[in-house]
């Protein structure tokens, strides 16, 4: 058997019909010699069995936690027992290690040793690592180095690499993904990288990567800032096709908006990021308080002619007069001449609109004539979905219908 899935109702076996299997496994103490896909519901049940069911010729393991535990203290009895099966992961053979990424109130931090010593064990088949578990700066640096590596979930800042690092070369990743303490660290470093004259045959540590990644997903959740300092970074990556940051600007409440861009940065990170089909920049809150305005919609729809689905905090303070600003300001006229993208769906989330029927007509003519594709506007604000319904209404009264041919002459 090649491919064995244990999954969450695997519980209704029980704990006897588990201990059955280890008594009676066979003499080499693996049911499945020749397995080479696992995926695993750990349960308070089968979590000690795992390891009959690996293989000397693993390649994938996908490892997720019982359902049970999502919202509740996993029982810290059960914890050695989970950093033991973890710790007998086979390391050569693997190409997809997969640890599940959903379940925050998880002590990850607990298992980092012994997910580590598996890390230093992968050889140049892995291709694809994701875990919420903390590496140590060890592990990390034998991931770096690993050539065929394409997607990479890290949980953790990066290593200090101030005094005279080894030779550090990042591979062709194709996704990237930080954890909630793991973004702005690692971003500084690839500007400093980048911006730090290279001695290796006159590339930067990160001259594949520029050239690879297509996603860049930054987990920051309640986390610090989007700023230009924040932003500055992700321009290195001019390939990325989908760059998700999820952030929230409050939690519980309490804070203020974060978001600290302003139509000028996010001009130049949509010239400089002209592939992207997806573009999150966090969650738009109800603030109302951010330099952004809908004049930086503009530069995203013409810059990011593929773009499909965004997500962006802007002002809407003086909304009118800024969709009458890019309508009449010389600046805009430029911009204005040139094809827009087809973005089709509009996330504003939490963003405030207060304005009559006069004025919500203007906001969904300006929308339209900004992303002529687009055909929703989803907020939690129930007035986005009377813009919805005068942005439908304006774009079939704009469709120009061509009158029949006349019947040529005889």
């Amino acid at each position: 058997m090649r491919q064995v899935y244990v999954d969450e109702w695997s519980s209704a076996l029980g704990d006897d019909t588990f201990r059955q299997l280890r008594l009676n496994s066979p003499a080499t103490g693996r049911w499945f010699p020749a397995l080479r896909d696992l995926s695993w519901y750990i349960t308070k049940y089968n979590f000690p069995y795992a390891d009959l069911f690996f293989s000397p010729h693993l390649e994938r393991v996908s490892i997720y936690m019982s359902l049970a535990w999502r919202n509740s203290e996993v029982p810290p009895e059960i914890l050695p027992a989970i950093t033991s099966t973890i710790s007998a992961l086979p390391g050569p053979t693997l190409q997809y290690l997969f640890i599940s990424v959903d379940y925050r109130r998880m002590p990850w931090a607990y298992f980092k040793e012994s997910l580590s010593s598996v890390v230093l064990r992968c050889g140049q088949s892995l291709t694809e690592f994701t875990s919420p578990i903390p590496l140590t700066d060890a592990a990390v640096n034998h991931l770096i180095r690993l050539p065929h590596l394409r997607v990479w979930h890290i949980e953790n800042p990066p290593p200090s690499y101030s005094a005279s690092p080894l030779p550090l070369v990042f591979p062709p990743l194709t996704e990237l993904t930080f954890g909630e303490s793991a973004g702005c660290g690692w971003l500084s470093l690839f500007e400093r990288l980048e911006g730090r004259a290279s001695t290796m045959q006159g590339v930067t540590p990160l001259f594949r990567m520029k050239e690879s990644l297509e996603s860049l997903n930054i987990e920051t959740i309640f986390g610090p800032m989007t700023n230009s300092l924040f932003a500055s970074p992700i321009q290195i990556f001019r390939n990325l096709t989908y760059l998700n940051v999820e952030v929230y600007c409050h939690e519980d409440g309490r804070g203020q908006c974060t978001f600290k861009l302003n139509d000028d940065h996010v001009t130049k990170l949509a010239m400089a990021l002209s592939q992207l089909d997806y573009l999150q920049l966090g969650h738009p809150c109800f603030e109302n308080t951010c330099a952004t305005t809908v004049a930086c919609l503009l530069p995203i729809s013409v810059y990011c002619v593929k773009l499909q689905s965004l997500e962006i905090h802007f002002n809407t303070t003086n909304i009118i007069e800024d969709f009458k600003n890019i309508s009449e300001e010389p600046e805009f006229q430029e911009l204005r001449s040139l094809p827009r993208c087809p973005v089709s769906y509009l996330d504003v989330y939490l963003t405030p609109l207060t304005l009559d029927e006069p004025g919500l007509k203007t906001v969904a003519e300006g929308m339209v004539d900004i992303f002529p594709s687009l055909e929703h506007c989803e907020g939690l604000e129930e007035v986005w979905d009377e813009v919805c319904e005068i942005l439908r209404h304006v774009k079939a009264s704009s469709v120009s219908v061509t009158p029949d041919p006349l019947p040529a002459s005889v």
